[in-house]
C-alpha cells in the first residue's frame, strides 16, 4: 500500500511537471536577425613604380656607404679619371689654338686644314660668325682650357650630394646641367607650373664631364670665370680653383654664398686631390 503512496505521488509530480512545461512548448521561437557587419573598405596603396636609370653605368651607391671619409674617397675616385680625360684634351686644343695663333701674328699663312679645323672649333664653341680671324682666335683662346680637377670634383660633389642625389643616380648629372628639348633628361618633381626645363641625362660619366666644363667654357654666365682664368695664363700664374671659384656665382642662385661654399670644401678636402 505504501509503495502505491510512493507512486502515486511520483505521478502527480510528474503530471504538474508536464502542466507547468507543456504551455512553452508551442510557442514559436523568437528570432532576431543578425544584421551582417559592414565590409571594410581595404584603401590598396599602390606602390610607386621604381624609376630605373637611363644609363647602364655600373654607379656605386655612395648613398650606402657609412663611413663619411671613404665615401668621399670612393666618389672622387670614380669621378676623377673622367674629368683628367677631358683636361687632357682641352690641353691638346688649346696647344694646337697657340700653335696656330703664333702663325696668325707671324703673319703666316694658314692651311687649308687649319683654317677648317679652326672654323669647326668656332663652331663648338659658339662664336658668332661676323668675328675678324683675330678676334676669332681670341675668344678661342679664352675659352678653349682646362678646369682644375679639385674644383671640378667639389662641385660635383655639392651639386649631386655626393652621388647620392636622384639626377646623378638615374642621369648621371652630378652638376645640375638643365636641358630645354622634352625627353632630354628627367623632370625636377618640383618643378614650377608651365616651366619646361628638365635635368639632362648622360649615357656616360665621361659624357657629363664633357658637358659640364663645354657649359662653363662657352655659357655667357661664366664670362667673368674664362676672364680670370686667360688674367692668370697671361701672368704665368697657376690656375688655383679657389680664384677661379669667384667666376662662378652665377652658377646658383644663391651667388656668392654658394662660392663660399666651394671654396670651403676645396680647403677641408685637400687631402682627397
Amino acid at each position: 500500500m505504501r509503495n502505491i503512496s510512493v507512486l502515486v505521488k511520483l505521478i502527480l509530480a510528474l503530471i504538474a511537471i508536464v502542466a507547468i512545461i507543456a504551455p512553452f512548448t508551442f510557442l514559436k521561437p523568437v528570432y532576431t536577425p543578425v544584421k551582417p557587419p559592414e565590409p571594410k573598405v581595404v584603401e590598396v596603396v599602390k606602390p610607386k613604380p621604381v624609376e630605373q636609370p637611363l644609363h647602364s653605368v655600373q654607379l656605386p651607391d655612395f648613398g650606402s656607404i657609412p663611413d663619411v671619409k671613404e665615401k668621399k674617397r670612393q666618389f672622387f675616385a670614380f669621378i676623377r679619371p673622367s674629368i683628367e680625360d677631358e683636361n687632357a684634351r682641352l690641353r691638346g686644343l688649346r696647344a694646337k689654338l697657340l700653335e696656330i695663333q703664333a702663325q696668325i701674328m707671324l703673319e703666316e699663312e694658314l692651311s687649308d686644314q687649319d683654317l677648317l679645323w679652326l672654323g669647326d672649333l668656332a663652331k663648338q664653341y659658339r662664336l658668332a660668325k661676323n668675328l675678324t680671324p683675330f678676334q676669332q682666335m681670341d675668344q678661342l683662346v679664352a675659352r678653349v682650357d682646362e678646369i682644375p680637377t679639385a674644383l671640378v670634383l667639389v662641385q660635383a660633389a655639392n651639386e649631386s650630394a655626393w652621388g647620392t642625389s636622384r639626377f646623378a643616380r638615374i642621369g648621371l648629372n652630378f652638376f645640375g646641367i638643365w636641358c630645354y628639348r622634352k625627353g632630354c633628361g628627367m623632370v625636377p618633381r618640383a618643378r614650377n607650373s608651365g616651366a619646361n626645363h628638365e635635368v639632362e641625362a648622360f649615357k656616360s660619366v665621361d659624357a657629363a664631364v664633357k658637358r659640364y666644363l663645354h657649359n662653363i667654357n662657352t655659357n655667357n654666365a661664366y664670362i667673368l670665370f674664362r676672364s680670370i682664368r686667360r688674367q692668370l695664363r697671361e701672368q704665368d700664374q697657376a690656375l688655383l680653383p679657389e680664384i677661379l671659384a669667384t667666376g662662378l656665382v652665377p652658377y646658383s642662385e644663391r651667388g656668392a654664398d654658394y662660392v663660399l661654399e666651394l671654396t670651403d670644401m676645396l680647403r677641408h678636402n685637400r687631402a682627397y686631390f
